[in-house]
């Protein structure tokens, strides 16, 4: 019996593949594994911000959360995006649990001081209503695993005054994966891995050690967004998580063969 972390981004939640990832969820805990489920939904907010005549304010890919920003992504990801990923496991046989920060501090946060970011310039920014992970409801997680529930966090966070924030959902997959001590855990991603060559899906790289990706980063090996990913997985490989696996475009089956056998279907970092 395994403990898994899904993240899920809001990509994911306009193609097909959620029918996919629902499907390997539900058999997952019908084998006894744990499974929490985290999602976005970027792509989502800012479609529903334009529909609303807001314009995203985006500094160095990172969203400037004011308070009207804050209230579409109440709507689109805690509202819509949950709701209908929720669905989506309910029709492949699970029994998943929406939830947010706000949901008995499900992902206690606070909030993030302006900071000074890669390619945001030297002043610090203030990003708004962002939040940084605090910790998690362990005893309601418990709870629900214990029930065969499978926890659906949207990337709200919230603070103990009640105040709810803005949070990247990779960093509530990762702080989950760590506070929970997972054995495995996956990101749900548009590419089927770690690429030697970005434009070639056939150059996946199966599996790296820590040492190995830290190598792939020094000789530029990967590039762009994916690095950040790396650098955060080698952080929580070594906070104890047992492993993490970088996926995309998957069929039903796929995603349990990754974690049954790391590196057959995407990228497995280990320690």
């Amino acid at each position: 019996m395994s403990l898994i972390v899904i993240k899920v981004g809001g990509d994911i939640l306009k193609d097909d593949a959620v029918v996919a990832v629902a499907a390997d969820v539900a058999s997952a805990t019908a084998r006894g594994d744990r499974v929490l489920m985290v999602h976005g939904g970027g792509p989502q907010a800012t479609a529903l911000q334009r529909a609303l005549g807001q314009e995203p304010n985006v500094v160095a890919g990172r969203r400037i959360t004011d308070s009207a920003a804050l209230d579409v992504i109440k709507m689109a990801v805690a509202g819509k995006l949950n709701v209908d990923l929720c669905s989506a496991l309910i029709a492949a046989g699970a029994r998943p649990i929406g939830l947010h920060g706000a949901s008995s501090l499900a992902i206690e946060a606070r909030l993030r001081p302006p900071r000074v970011v890669s390619g945001g310039g030297s002043d610090p920014i203030d990003f708004g209503h962002v939040g940084d992970v605090v910790g998690l409801n362990i005893d309601l997680l418990e709870r629900l695993f214990a029930g065969n529930y499978v926890p659906v966090l949207a990337c709200l966070g919230c603070d103990p005054d009640g105040r709810v924030l803005n949070i990247n959902a990779d960093i509530i997959a990762n702080q989950a994966a760590k506070h929970l001590g997972a054995d495995h855990l996956v990101l749900v991603t548009n590419t089927s891995g770690v690429l030697r060559e970005i434009d070639d899906p056939t150059s996946r790289i199966e599996r790296l050690t820590v040492a190995e990706a830290r190598q792939a980063i020094e000789d530029e090996t990967v590039t762009g967004g994916m690095i950040p990913k790396l650098e955060e997985s080698i952080r929580i490989l070594g906070a104890g998580v047992g492993s993490v696996h970088i996926v995309g475009k998957l069929g039903v089956g796929d995603l349990l063969r990754e974690i049954d056998a790391p590196g057959s279907v995407g990228t497995a970092l280990l320690p």
